[in-house]
């Protein structure tokens, strides 16, 4: 390694480190604050007015008159509960899941959630679900369960109707205002949910990161709150909305508009850091047409189920988008080679170990064209070892002069400094990408593998009885393999390249320290994937080595040499060239007019 790919490999390792940065969930401050952050717990526009339970006596239904039941609907994946006190949702249980810790999981619950509606009346009143016991009737539909919900208010009725399909993760939602047009003022509608989640997997604070709202307009944009954010987050929708979902770590809970969207939504979320029972409270309020429920035309869907990415394509325009693949083109590595690869190997294999295995084997297949390049560049820059010394030896000091005579030592040599590093450069959408993959791929959620119990957080090997700043109070084994492969990867490439000296030798040895602290408590399955592409890069080295002919290069660059004797420095090495002679004679006219 010469000081091109050494310089190379440090603005990878930058490049890497920014990432994690801004990109990895943040370290939770293991002491309280001592400060609480401003209560978000609806976000509606205005203060609410004092709720009417009756708008007239004679017809509403007083909430004292009957008392509230739980009824539920069920299949094979989900169980819903029902509150007769509002017609609406009090918990969800998905049937199929459980927590890291082995109990059921429920999405939410009556405890920890809350969802209502509510209305104003021509003459400024406002009524609110919650304050209504509705009488229930189930019944079965084309082999759906239906439940409907109705309350006689003012001469005319509220109707809910919930129809659960079977093998769904759907609730289909439909709500309507019968007789009612004289009495509900012409404005929406306004539906809220407050939900405050809980801790369902491993690692706290990956749990808290994950956990977010999003929301997609009609228009075609799509909204969300910031993740990571340990302080109080809101936003309003920009227009109408299609859908919004409150995303859990690998689970989501969102309503979709079937038909017209929901004029309005606002969003927030709130952290406290010191509360370990309520990881994130997230608030959506959305504002309903009144148009469409007087007129039969409310059409919703209910979701509630896991942040599978096939699953969720199908349930509503860019409703994927809660499961988060990164941005930008390390979004397209994950969706359009990285997933289809995994769902591929996973209909054969049960192991998810062996699955990543397979798929470091498949990707270092791909790249190996690029990993021959490099090689190949580093051992041109090897066979031109003693011109560079001689260059070093003549100029000495001069680091100027130095620099623009091995650019012309390149040039005529027909060798690219640069060629080196871009062949891994074109690999880092495929680094990033497996960041983003792994902690987010619920395919891995809960699969253990050699010692790991879950393949989607970190693995402990040991738990320490101590907490260590940047470090964490637990071993992950998977993270000191992959250190110590690094450690030796880069032993062997100094062993081989002499050039590497100096500060930049030891440089080598930090990064993968560093990355020992920053990848402790990432996801098991991305430091076993590394480490097991550390093993491969030893094999495919060590075959390289025996294709490449140090003997042959060398008569390829004389060969060079003759063929651009007289050729001009052209494309990027020419501009750099001249910037460097340039500098050269700046500096020249400095010295002469000191």
């Amino acid at each position: 390694m010469d000081k091109n790919q050494a310089t190379g490999l440090f603005l990878i390792s930058a490049l890497l480190l920014v990432y994690l940065f801004f990109f990895s969930p943040k370290k939770d401050d293991k002491k309280a604050t001592g400060k609480t952050p401003p209560a978000t717990t609806a976000a509606a526009p205005a203060a609410a007015p004092a709720a009417v339970p009756a708008i007239a006596p004679e017809a509403a239904l007083d909430t004292t008159a009957g008392t509230a039941q739980d009824v539920t609907l069920a299949n094979a994946n989900l169980t819903v509960t029902f509150s007769t006190r509002g017609g609406r949702v009090t918990a969800v249980r998905l049937n199929k899941y459980k927590t890291f810790f082995g109990q059921p999981l429920d999405l939410f619950d009556a405890k920890s959630a809350r969802m209502d509606t509510r209305f104003r009346t021509v003459d400024g009143k406002t009524v609110k679900f919650s304050d209504l016991v509705f009488q229930s009737v189930p019944s079965q539909a084309a082999g759906a369960s239906v439940l409907t919900f109705t309350a006689p208010v003012a001469g005319g009725s509220i109707v809910q109707t919930y129809t659960l399909p079977a093998n769904s993760f759907e609730l289909a939602y439909n709500l309507r205002l019968n007789g009612l047009e004289q009495t509900v003022a012409q404005e929406p509608l306004t539906f809220t949910f407050v939900d405050q989640v809980r801790q369902t997997e491993q690692d706290l604070k990956q749990n808290r990161n994950h956990t977010t709202i999003n929301h997609y307009l009609a228009a075609g944009d799509q909204g969300a709150l910031a993740e990571a954010s340990e302080k109080p987050e809101e936003i309003k929708a920009a227009g109408p909305v299609k859908w919004a979902a409150h995303k859990h770590d690998f689970f989501v809970a969102g309503l979709i508009a079937d038909q017209q969207p929901f004029t309005g939504g606002a969003f927030n979320s709130d952290v406290k850091l010191e509360d370990t029972t309520t990881i994130k409270t997230l608030s959506t309020t959305l504002t309903i047409p009144v148009a469409e429920v007087e007129q039969g035309r409310g059409q919703y869907r209910f979701f509630f189920g896991p942040n599978s990415f096939n699953l969720l394509k199908a349930v509503a325009p860019e409703f994927d988008r809660n499961v988060y693949l990164g941005w930008g083109l390390f979004r397209w590595v994950n969706r359009f080679v990285v997933l289809p690869v995994f769902h591929f190997l996973e209909q054969y294999i049960s192991s998810y170990g062996i699955i990543i295995l397979l798929l470091v084997v498949l990707i270092k297949l791909v790249t190996w064209p690029l990993t021959y390049k490099t090689y190949e560049s580093q051992a041109r820059m090897k066979v031109l070892k003693p011109e560079l010394d001689e260059l070093k030896a003549k100029y000495g000091d001069d680091q100027t002069k130095v620099q623009q005579e091995t650019m012309k030592l390149y040039q005529t040599f027909g060798v690219s400094p640069l060629s080196g590093c871009v062949p891994t450069l074109l690999t880092l959408p495929i680094l990033f990408a497996m960041f983003q993959f792994f902690p987010n791929a619920i395919e891995l959620r809960q699969q253990s593998f050699l010692w790991a119990k879950d393949l989607s957080s970190y693995d402990v090997f040991v738990k320490l009885p101590f907490y260590v700043k940047w470090y964490g109070d637990h071993v992950s084994m998977f993270t000191l393999l992959m250190t110590a492969s690094t450690l030796l990867m880069t032993w062997q490439s100094n062993q081989l390249n002499t050039a590497m000296q100096g500060p930049m030798k030891t440089y080598s040895y930090l990064m993968p320290i560093i990355f020992l602290f920053v990848l402790n408590s990432f996801a098991a399955g991305l430091t076993w994937y590394y480490f097991v592409s550390n093993v491969i890069t030893f094999a495919q080295q060590a075959i390289t080595r025996g294709l490449v002919d140090d003997t042959k290069i060398r008569a390829q660059l004389d060969a060079n040499k003759i063929k651009n004797k007289d050729k001009k420095p052209g494309g990027l090495q020419g501009r750099i060239a001249e910037a460097m002679k340039a500098a050269q004679e700046r500096e020249a006219q400095a010295k002469r007019k000191s």
